[in-house]
């Protein structure tokens, strides 16, 4: 009983920093209009960026994937579960993105977070090899790095001038600049055209997380390196699809050497069952309404109301954290406060999820907003409102 004393011990210590995470259940399809624990609530809390989570031509892509090839893969990619949809869904993924990239290649992956571990666990295999990683970066790739045998060097935020006095101090044989596209807790971007100018220079690669850019930003979605215009062999992308294409998984796009590298050595790819063949088939239909008409148009809806939240929120206490994407932070401060604030949402029936450390800094808790192209205008003017209202009480 001793183990679990300590246990029960941590636990009530979560308590008592108001530091307890605890789970809803939700009924419903992932859309804005909910039903969770049992009560209809108007959701800002998901990455669905474009609406596509129910899109009903992806749900019957999804359920035809399932009559072509069943509910699972069976194995491995390298073992037996490497299906012709994963392949499809492989090679349309590297025409999407591949005008960004020297002689592209692609290689799926079950979720994000196991594409950044194989990533950097790859590249970053060598004993002499250096990571520098952005410090808000996501903690796929701060535990990427730490499972790589690199050194490691956390470089301050968007600081370019940090980061070159590290890359031009380094005599690592093999250089990887780590950082978020999209940074998940502010919603700002990083300076990439800068970070790729550092590394072609200092002969680095730049590894990029682009979970939510990609689908989103760029005039055809194809994400981060499409909204800069960039294009370089330097550059090793990943991005993930479950966000704005509205399904699960993920994908890493590089040099064509860079993606047999991985399939050789990245454990998280190799180790791992492959993800459902349907998902993949559901995912080429996710890609065809983002790079078309309908994904422009709900770009161009969900920058409205991007453009909209700007203009009604008005605060005078609480700090908003200056963003022109779908990721809207207001940071009020102290744990309890965010849990009351995210509270009083909640009795207005509206869901924002209340951000607390370690996720974010102490002293930041925040609330994130998250809109999306299957919002209204209606429904983000009742969410500014209630805002505006809360802090003032």
């Amino acid at each position: 009983m001793k183990l679990i004393d300590a246990i029960e011990r941590q636990l009530r210590q979560f308590d008592e920093q108001s530091l307890t995470r605890e789970r809803r259940v939700v009924d419903t399809p992932c859309k804005p209009r909910l039903t969770v624990n049992g009560r209809p609530l108007l959701a800002f809390a998901s990455n669905d960026y474009l609406g596509l989570a129910a899109h009903p031509r992806v749900v019957e892509a999804l359920r035809e994937g399932a009559d072509l090839y069943g509910a699972g893969s069976g194995a491995s990619h390298l073992i037996s579960g490497h299906s012709v949809a994963h392949q499809r869904l492989e090679e349309r993924l590297a025409g999407f993105v591949g005008p960004h990239l020297e002689s592209p290649r692609t290689l799926s992956f079950c979720t994000g977070y196991m594409a950044n571990l194989a990533i950097l666990t790859a590249l970053g295999a060598d004993g002499d090899a250096q990571i520098f990683s952005e410090s808000l970066n996501h903690a796929s790739l701060i535990d990427g790095a730490r499972l790589a045998r690199a050194a490691v060097k956390v470089y301050p935020h968007a600081d370019l001038a940090a980061l070159g006095a590290m890359l031009a101090a380094s005599n690592a044989t093999a250089k990887l600049v780590v950082t978020d596209s999209v940074f998940s807790m502010d919603g700002d971007i990083a300076p990439l055209p800068e970070l790729l100018a550092l590394c072609e220079q200092h002969d680095a690669w730049l590894v990029i997380d682009d979970a939510h850019g990609f689908g989103v930003l760029g005039a055809h979605g194809r994400g981060a390196l499409e909204h800069f215009n960039l294009r370089s062999p330097n550059i090793v992308y990943m991005g993930t699809l479950g966000k704005a294409a509205g399904v699960g998984g993920a994908f890493v796009a590089a040099h064509a050497s860079v993606i047999e590298l991985m399939i050789q050595r990245g454990r998280p790819y190799i180790y791992t069952t492959a993800a459902p063949p349907a998902l993949a088939h559901a995912l080429l239909t996710s890609i065809d309404i983002i790079g078309g008409d309908e994904g422009a148009s709900r770009r161009a809806h969900l920058q409205s109301l991007i453009a909209a939240f700007d203009e009604q929120v008005d605060l005078k206490h609480w700090q908003r954290v200056p963003s022109s994407t779908a990721i809207q932070a207001i940071v009020i401060g102290t744990n309890e406060e965010v849990l009351r604030i995210g509270a009083g949402l909640h009795g207005h029936g509206l869901w924002v999820p209340a951000i607390r450390p370690p996720t974010v800094p102490e002293g930041t808790a925040r609330l994130r907003v998250t809109l999306s192209a299957a919002h209204t205008h209606e429904e983000v003017a009742q969410l500014a409102a209630v805002l505006n209202d809360l802090e003032r009480t």
